[in-house]
């Protein structure tokens, strides 16, 4: 890989690593981490929170950036 290459890849990651923050910090103050369907578990002085919505969520959002990222990658 030349060094043309290497820069082009490092710049793709960190804007998919700021798109990714940006949407982690939108997400948080949308109160969306709490969603219908994440499983809160309590017992005692223990609490077990399982995301499972909030993970899909996440999963098809990264999805469609990384997608369109590679789209306008080839381009």
């Amino acid at each position: 890989m030349n060094m043309e290459g290497l820069g082009r890849t490092l710049i793709a990651v960190a804007v998919v690593l700021m798109v990714v923050g940006l949407i982690l910090i939108g997400m948080g103050r949308l109160g969306i981490g709490r969603l219908p369907g994440d499983i809160l578990l309590r017992r005692g002085n223990t609490r077990i929170y399982i995301p499972v919505v909030t993970g899909i969520l996440i999963s098809i959002l990264a999805t469609i950036v990384l997608n369109v990222l590679l789209w306008l990658w080839r381009r």
